[in-house]
């Protein structure tokens, strides 16, 4: 794909730097405008499941995030580059009943009810350049078309902080509308500074960056910013000083969703609004608000959002040929979006640059700008067991060693129809380096089961990949010696664990409890999983049940473009070999070394054989359909397959232990090939100790 000057050349450390970067954004749309500037309209065609008018008012209203922020700033239009003018005009046809480019009257749930949020941004951000042009009849045109919002359904999520944003706007005239609105907002709240997208409960368990960056973490610093210096009701600086509290909260984990050369864990839905997911760290500093360790020098915030940008930047095949941005995450990919995303609806990723309303005097951008706190451990208050942290309220431990950037994950989940929502909240991790991978059809190939647990209950001809677990918890680990294993001491340390419950069907007595475990710096590289499987008789038939358990999607292509083939485990961990980029597997591993990089699983569990059932186990390579994975276009799942065969004599309920070993180092860790090889060796024992009617016990043994 084509590189974008100023975007994709850009080193990303000054204001200066940013507005070149925003001005090469937007000017590729100027030759997709409309006559009257009311609508914009990108070429590649494609359609999403809203009005054709609501996608081309998408175009004209997303763009507003960077325009209103760099006018607010008082940069010079000339210089910039921009036809501001059009932009005045455009607002103007838009709310026009009269114009051919109305944007129409608004119905329930409506899609012009989310482009609202950023044109009253730009109303309250830069009010005379869009209002200055407009006589009383374009005034109150404006007015009548925002004030539709009150008078209509909205879903109960995050679309109610647009109708917040809208009557911040039109004044105080709906209070009572606001109020429930914000009341509404508020019952979201996981604690933590956390927020569901609408109530946490069996329809949705959502808490991603669309809750966090995107949407509502995001517009509560919005409303601080523009609540900040009016004069509020207790009530209402009650809320403004609470929401701050807030953001310092959410902030003191969110930081650690971010790897160190600025590349995002991406998780959740809307993907394709890419370097939004930094919003949150603009939105904060322009709120101006105080964080806490390690993010209180704002040269902290600067380089969490600065080195995100500049990841970004890396990353030419985001743009069509035109310059204007794709639906996609690291290139053009229609598997990953949502029924929502039209060609229009990337541009949210601009509200990354609401930074720009900060002048150039301004101490953020004065701040020097200070590395990612996890190379720095003078700026964390913890010791270095820091790097792996449970967050309860998304259900994430997020891991954050040398090797490998990553975060496990137990307990999100809806029964919203968002495309692929089973990869986008159900898998057991995800990765900064090797993303994640959406399905493209219902063979197992195709469902690309990277970092999940997938099942057949008829022996291969339906695949159900894991979705909604339930019974979600936390627990403590511990990591033993071998002496203190034997009773004769205690144990060194414990390690934060996931555990939760899956079953394929609801109805089927067949199900599995998943522990998921972080390997700390002990083992770097590694995580592990332990599933205790219980199915009945009436489960297995007809059966044989298979069950995969797989790592995570390498790069299927050698340094040299040609795909990478089999080898020998063996002569692939010879230490005296050379660098190989290949795959092998032996009776009980699979290991994928490609582009610098390294993926593997082990079946950690010797002894497979309980009550009289037979389980056979066997490594498995699958070579998923192109462009599944969100960051690779061809890629190779190493896997664990165990096929669970019931004993024709027994009617007897069964249950057995699965303990698998999951290996990933990333190409930015900088490590060579033979530091991979150690640590594929280095791994721990792991034991399971049966306690009926109580928790069973897992120990992690240091040997």
């Amino acid at each position: 794909m084509p590189a974008l000057p100023g975007f994709t050349d850009n080193p990303f450390r000054t204001r200066s730097d940013l507005v070149r970067a925003s001005t090469a954004l937007l000017n590729p749309l100027a030759q997709h405008k409309s006559p009257q500037k009311a609508f914009i309209k990108l070429s590649t065609d494609t359609a999403a499941g809203f009005d054709e008018v609501s996608a081309k008012l998408e175009g004209f209203a997303r763009p507003l995030w960077a325009i209103a922020s760099l006018l607010a700033a008082g940069s010079g239009t000339d210089s910039l580059g921009l036809d501001v003018d059009s932009w005045a005009c455009g607002l103007q046809a838009g709310t026009n009943p009269a114009s051919s480019e109305y944007w129409g009257d608004l119905g329930d749930f409506d899609q012009r009810m989310v482009e609202m949020e950023s044109i009253a941004y730009a109303l309250l951000m830069a009010p005379a350049v869009f209002l200055s042009g407009m006589d009383a009849v374009a005034r109150e045109n404006l007015e009548t078309w925002l004030r539709q919002i009150n008078g209509r359904q909205m879903p109960q999520n995050n679309w109610r902080w647009f109708r917040v944003l809208v009557n911040l706007v039109l004044g105080s005239q709906e209070e009572a509308v606001v109020a429930q609105d914000l009341k509404m907002l508020d019952s979201f709240d996981l604690g933590e500074g956390w927020s569901s997208d609408g109530l946490w409960g069996n329809e949705r368990k959502q808490a991603d960056y669309y809750s966090g960056s995107f949407a509502i973490q995001f517009a509560q610093m919005l409303y601080v910013r523009f609540m900040e210096d009016r004069d509020l009701a207790p009530d209402d600086r009650s809320r403004v000083e609470r929401y701050k509290q807030e953001a310092r909260q959410f902030a003191s984990g969110f930081w650690r969703y971010f790897d160190v050369d600025g590349s995002a864990i991406p998780f959740g839905r809307s993907l394709t609004y890419r370097f939004a997911f930094a919003a949150f760290w603009s939105a904060v500093a322009i709120a101006g608000v105080q964080l806490d360790e390690p993010l209180n020098n704002i040269g902290v915030i600067k380089g969490l959002l600065l080195r995100h940008l500049r990841w970004w930047g890396k990353q030419p095949g985001i743009f069509n040929t035109d310059g204007t941005i794709n639906i996609g995450y690291a290139y053009p990919n229609m598997f990953l979006s949502e029924n929502y995303n039209s060609p229009q609806s990337v541009y949210w990723c601009l509200k990354s640059f609401t930074i720009l309303c900060l002048s150039e005097s301004h101490p953020f951008w004065i701040a020097e700008e200070l590395p990612h706190p996890l190379t720095v451990p003078a700026l964390l208050t913890q010791p270095l067991l820091d790097e792996v942290k449970l967050l309860w309220p998304p259900r994430h431990i997020l891991c954050g060693g040398r090797s490998h950037h990553f975060l496990l994950s137990s307990g999100q989940g809806t029964t919203k129809p968002h495309r692929a929502r089973e990869a986008k909240y159900g898998k057991m991790a995800y990765s900064s380096f090797f993303g994640f991978s959406v399905p493209s059809g219902v063979l197992l190939e195709q469902m690309a089961p990277d970092s999940t647990l997938t099942v057949s209950l008829d022996d291969g001809e339906v695949w159900i990949v894991r979705a909604n677990p339930f019974n979600v918890r936390g627990r403590q680990i511990p990591i033993l010696t071998s002496d203190a294993a034997a009773g004769m001491g205690r144990g060194v340390r414990t390690v934060p664990a996931l555990v939760s419950t899956w079953r394929p069907k609801k109805a089927n007595e067949f199900e599995v409890q998943t522990t998921l475990i972080p390997a700390l710096e002990l083992w770097s590289g590694w995580h592990f999983r332990i599933h205790k499987v219980k199915w009945s008789p009436a489960a297995i038939e007809p059966g044989p049940i298979r069950l995969v358990d797989a790592g995570f999607a390498a790069s299927g292509v050698a340094r040299t473009g040609l795909l990478c083939t089999e080898s020998n485990l063996r002569m692939l961990l010879d230490q005296d070999a050379a660098v190989v980029e290949a795959w092998g597997k032996d009776d009980h591993s699979c290991l994928i070394l490609s582009d610098g990089s390294a993926s593997g699983v082990v079946d950690l569990q010797t002894d497979l054989v309980a009550d009289d059932r037979v389980a056979s186990k066997s490594p498995l390579l699958l070579r998923a359909d192109a462009n599944t994975n969100l960051i690779r276009q061809r890629t190779l799942i190493p896997a664990v397959q165990h096929t669970l065969v019931a004993d024709s004599g027994s009617k007897s309920a069964a249950e057995m232990w699965l303990v698998t070993g999951i290996f990933a180092v990333s190409k930015t860790s900088g490590m060579d090939v033979n530091e991979i090889r150690k640590l594929w060796f280095k791994r721990p024992q792991i034991q399971v100790i049966a306690k009926p009617g109580e928790e069973d016990e897992i120990q992690i043994m240091l040997h």
